[in-house]
């Protein structure tokens, strides 16, 4: 039962992650596209921790926490990039 759930979540976050690259590349604006971003990362961590449980493997926790933390430096770049259209001061 465990793995159906595992299984059948593994491919909603695939369907999400897929709609999110289509957002991405179709997004009207910029503040779509870095949305989309964020919310890819999000998902993409959701995927690799689905991964780690059905393998039982800390490693991929590991992995989930460095993609958390590339991706909310990478968003809060990319807003300040828009908001001032200068990373570092």
């Amino acid at each position: 039962m465990l793995s159906f759930a595992i299984a059948a979540a593994t491919v909603m976050f695939g369907i999400a992650i897929a709609l999110n690259l289509y957002r991405l590349a179709r997004g009207p604006s910029r503040a779509d596209r870095i949305l989309a971003l964020d919310t890819l990362a999000i998902n993409s961590i959701a995927l690799v921790m689905l991964r780690g449980i059905a393998t039982e493997s800390a490693v991929y926790f590991d992995a989930a926490l460095v993609i958390a933390m590339m991706g909310f430096v990478g968003t809060a770049a990319l807003c300040k990039f828009i908001l001032s259209g200068d990373v570092i001061e």
